[in-house]
């Protein structure tokens, strides 16, 4: 007890961004509010300590998984970042917000979360859907830059079990993972509620509202009455503070993700807090999988508290496994923190083989609902993300899609049939993805040379050409050899010209059998390519089919 005493005495003169990166690996380093002993190796809270880390076979394995990115800002139905957007005067939120709730003084998102009630999720039927489409594991979204936690959290009153749905949300999604055997994982996103909501301290310029303040900075007094009297909408807003440099502009958030830039710095008892909910999320529901929507960990490099959370989950993950089996996703890593976790790749493709595991996460449509992309028929094709994951998995990557919900927790019919089409190409392929690892080179084609560089955490998807019948996919496991052309040529021959003889890295091919269909006898090989007679009639999706080589 008197240890305890004096390390929270020092934790009030040592203020957690404070504490250098470059502590050695055996460090103790104390939790500022004394609610648990140190943090002991194997890890400790540096990134040094943290290198010692190694992705667990499952993730290795496991190649694909999908992502419920759902919350009271699919409510609306109008799109991404709805919460910031409806307090932008003149934007396509605004306008529809204004139309849809009203004026943003009168209305704002935590009236968006009253009326969000989720009355047709059904978790069980939807990570059952998301299983027969072939994914090995499942993320949930835990809270977005909205800042409400979906799940019954102890540090923040502002939840889906006190608000909004009543229902804790993540609990629902973690029972129904264990119940279909599936890898759980969560994604945490509200490190930025503080610079991304300071659109809501602001009031109309023009127009009947000019000067009229929107409710970002409403307090708990003004609640007197209303339907969330006794709560403080600055646990949720969190904006009780300047804005940050250039905050007029909608864009400069952007550039101030790292919390650089002359953005507003939180205070540390902001930063504490959220600590102290992404560690009560762990422990509440353990998940395998933390996606941090970040600049590699949490208010880093003001603070070190995202490094505690990894040290906390990975800790926490040999404890009960005997061996880590924990996964965290982060974006931006330099090479050092690429040894640390999971390099994550927003809306893009690595062009070349990667060192480490790594992961490209995207969307069939909107991150949150937009109705006018079902409306208008613009989903992601499955062909297009068979096209993906099949690109990312030849480059030592994994693919987590995100098929967005409605606010009632449906998904809509195009949606489903993009999901039902994914399962059955799947069904028949996915021994050429799943538990497989890149061979020599990840492919061939034309759509190598015309690849697009990534943008700041990613963002080239789309921007190449596209896959056609001569641009081919490697994968291996064990002796096999997978190949996976992007299309069926028109006169049923295949060259694939990785694969000629004067190749050493393949000595021989005894067999190949096309997956689906069965043995293929039909095949030359020369210092031109193997040269392949494809089967007479093309398979149902021929957008792209597997050889597997021996």
């Amino acid at each position: 007890m008197k240890r305890r005493a004096l390390l929270k005495g020092l934790a009030t003169v040592i203020p957690a961004f404070a504490i250098s990166s470059k502590l050695s690996a055996s460090t103790w380093l104390l939790d500022p509010d004394g609610a648990a002993e140190f943090a002991r190796p194997p890890f400790s809270p540096t990134w040094e300590s943290l290198k010692s880390y190694q992705v667990p076979d499952w993730y290795k394995d496991a190649k694909f998984g999908i992502w419920a990115h759902w919350g009271p800002q699919c409510q609306p139905e109008r799109g991404d970042w709805y919460a910031r957007g409806m307090y932008e005067e003149g934007s396509d939120q605004y306008k529809y917000h204004v139309e849809k709730y009203g004026h943003p003084s009168k209305f704002g998102f935590k009236d968006v979360i009253n009326e969000w009630k989720a009355e047709k999720w059904d978790p069980e039927y939807l990570v059952g859907l998301y299983k027969n489409a072939g994914a090995q594991y499942f993320v949930a979204l835990a809270n977005h830059h909205d800042n409400l936690d979906l799940y019954n959290s102890k540090h923040q009153a502002w939840n889906s079990v006190n608000m909004g749905p009543k229902k804790d949300i993540v609990g629902g999604w973690a029972k129904a993972a264990k119940k279909h055997k599936i890898q759980f994982g969560v994604s945490v996103h509200a490190a930025h509620a503080w610079s991304w909501y300071e659109t809501a301290q602001r009031a109309d310029k023009s127009g009947p509202m000019a000067g009229v303040p929107y409710d970002g900075k409403l307090t708990k007094a003004d609640g007197q009455g209303k339907w969330w009297d006794g709560q403080d909408p600055q646990e949720l807003y969190a904006q009780n503070h300047p804005l940050s440099e250039r905050s007029e502009n909608n864009g400069t958030i952007h550039s101030q993700w790292n919390w650089g830039g002359g953005v507003a710095k939180p205070t540390e008892e902001h930063i504490e807090k959220f600590y102290q909910r992404t560690i009560d999320l762990i422990d509440q529901y353990d998940p395998q999988l933390v996606y941090f929507d970040d600049t590699a960990l949490p208010f880093w490099p003001i603070s070190d508290a995202g490094l505690r959370i990894a040290a906390h989950l990975y800790n926490k993950s040999v404890k009960k496994h005997g061996k880590l089996k924990a996964v965290i996703n982060g974006k931006i890593l330099d090479k050092e923190q690429r040894q640390c976790m999971v390099w994550d790749i927003e809306r893009g493709q690595s062009n070349e083989i990667e060192p480490y595991t790594w992961q490209t996460d995207t969307c069939i449509g909107s991150w949150h609902y937009d109705r006018r992309i079902y409306d208008n028929h613009h989903y992601k094709s499955a062909k297009t993300v068979i096209h993906t994951l099949a690109d990312v998995v030849s480059k030592n990557g994994n693919l987590l899609l995100n098929v967005p919900l409605r606010g009632d927790g449906t998904m809509d019919s195009d949606e489903l049939k993009v999901v039902t089409e994914i399962g059955e190409w799947m069904k028949v392929n996915k021994e050429a993805i799943i538990g497989t690892r890149p061979w020599k080179k990840f492919g061939e084609g034309p759509a190598i040379e015309n690849a697009a560089p990534l943008s700041a955490q990613g963002f080239n998807e789309g921007k190449g050409k596209p896959f056609g019948a001569q641009d081919i996919r490697f994968t291996t496991k064990g002796k096999l050899l997978y190949a996976i052309p992007m299309g069926w040529p028109e006169d049923g021959e295949l060259v694939i010209k990785s694969l000629g003889s004067d190749n050493p890295a393949l000595a021989r091919v005894n067999s190949i059998t096309m997956l689906g269909h069965g043995a293929i006898k039909d095949f030359t090989r020369d210092a031109e390519g193997l040269k392949i007679k494809l089967p007479v009639g093309k398979p149902a999706l021929s957008y792209a089919y597997v050889l597997k080589i021996s």
